[in-house]
């Protein structure tokens, strides 16, 4: 395909002919993986197209927008709202957005619902409802984002119901019970993961002996396979998709296991031992054969080297980054996110060595990341921060308060849902409160 555009881009003929071959290239690049599609764009010079947001932390789970040109500071006020949609519902669930819709699962006196917003507008489209509402004293309702692929989305309600639904109708296709179908057990804060679609498969994680993980047919529901070599029961965390030693596997971390299984058939590739206590959240991060996962309640983090024989050597095991459900980010070689008791803090990927903490103002919360820059939420306050992401230090560049803020909230529960950056606005919840920021530079 490089040949083909190099051929392409030095044709001198006619200047119709010309055009209409650098088109042929270009749809057929734009059909290419996203990142090759973005080399592409890049070497020509021309604008990169905004990035939709299809899943929990984004197209590959990395919670980094791929968006560019947006504000690299904040007036005093903060950045201008685009609108405010009051009727969100209760619950922590974040927004998937892909072809003008936002989807997002909420909770109402009748029921968990998944339900479609104009992304433009923020006016309602269509609802469908999942099940019965989780209750839960730290706040009802449901915790995961929906999963957007191939003109459906995925969603999972905490009681474990999981709905596959046409994205564009909402009309439902199917659905199973992580618990009835398959022999999953609810975890106590409900079922909290965002199911992962790779290609005709979807992974989700309904815990205990018929297997702790296990793969659907995207378009019917019909079980693939259970990994029953792991019994764990359901955490909190959510699966990535990673190519280790070639092999492509799901990495998921349990509260006393992190693992690796084979897409195609869940087969155990490799184990070890985790330390997590009361209850285990962050999504594993994965760069080439390295896997980095951190847990709060005082666990820590930890990185391992799986190597060609699928041998776990440990490279470190530390305190460094203790984050209980806020999110961490790679960028480059250092991983930010907030530690418990330690405050906001870049720690060095190869090394787990602390490089800086702050704790001045900003309290414990969640983080995304777009264009360089971190968006951070205090979770007790509403305080969103933006600072760059630099392993010199925290570098603030503006920050105001989320308002107004919910009357429903649980007292027990805070402002918990994870900031999302796509197509030039940022998304912020807050229980019924669902807002939307233009941060697209003028």
């Amino acid at each position: 395909m490089y040949a083909e555009i190099n051929s392409g881009l030095r044709m001198t003929g006619n200047r119709g002919g010309i055009h209409a071959r650098f088109c042929h290239i270009f749809n057929t690049f734009m059909k290419a993986p996203a990142t090759l599609s973005l080399l592409f764009l890049l070497s020509l010079g021309l604008p990169i197209p905004a990035d939709d947001w299809p899943q929990f932390r984004g197209v590959d789970r990395s919670d980094i927008s791929k968006e560019q040109s947006l504000l690299k500071k904040w007036p005093d006020e903060g950045p201008k709202i685009h609108w405010l949609y009051k009727d969100a519902g209760m619950g922590y669930s974040g927004p998937s957005i892909v072809d003008g819709v936002i989807y997002l699962l909420s909770a109402y006196e009748d029921g968990s619902f998944l339900i479609a917003l104009d992304e433009k507008t923020g006016k309602r489209k269509w609802d469908v409802k999942l099940g019965d509402v989780l209750g839960n004293s730290w706040g009802d309702g449901p915790r995961s984002t929906p999963t957007v692929a191939g003109g459906h989305v995925y969603a999972l309600g905490g009681e474990g119901d999981l709905v596959c639904v046409n994205a564009e109708s909402g009309k439902e296709v199917w659905r199973k019970s992580l618990t009835k179908d398959l022999g999953g057990k609810v975890p106590n804060w409900g079922y909290c993961e965002s199911v992962l679609v790779d290609g005709d498969t979807v992974i989700c994680t309904p815990g205990e002996d018929q297997g702790a993980i296990a793969a659907l047919d995207a378009k019917t529901g019909a079980v693939q396979w259970q990994a029953k070599e792991i019994t764990d029961g359901a955490q909190y965390a959510s699966v990535v998709i990673a190519t280790i030693n070639g092999q492509r596997q799901y990495v998921h971390l349990f509260q006393k296991t992190l693992v690796g299984v084979a897409a195609k058939d869940g087969k155990l590739l490799w184990s070890v031992d985790w330390s997590g206590r009361t209850a285990v959240i962050p999504t594993p991060i994965v760069k080439d054969n390295i896997v980095y996962v951190s847990s709060g309640y005082g666990t820590g983090s930890m990185a391992v080297e799986i190597d060609e024989n699928y041998e776990v050597n440990e490279l470190y095991r530390n305190k460094i980054m203790k984050n209980h459900h806020g999110g961490v980010i790679l960028v480059g070689d250092h991983l930010y996110g907030y530690s418990d008791a330690r405050g906001w803090v870049c720690q060095d990927f190869k090394t787990g060595e602390v490089v800086w903490a702050y704790e001045e103002d900003l309290k414990k919360g969640a983080i995304g990341c777009a264009d360089g820059m971190l968006y951070c939420v205090d979770e007790t306050n509403g305080t969103v921060a933006l600072a760059e992401a630099s392993p010199k230090g925290w570098r603030e560049a503006g920050r105001f308060k989320l308002e107004p803020q919910t009357k429903i909230r649980s007292s027990s529960g805070k402002i918990w849902t994870h900031p999302v950056i796509a197509n030039g606005k940022l998304y912020l919840r807050d229980q019924d409160l669902f807002f939307c920021f233009d941060v697209k530079q003028p």
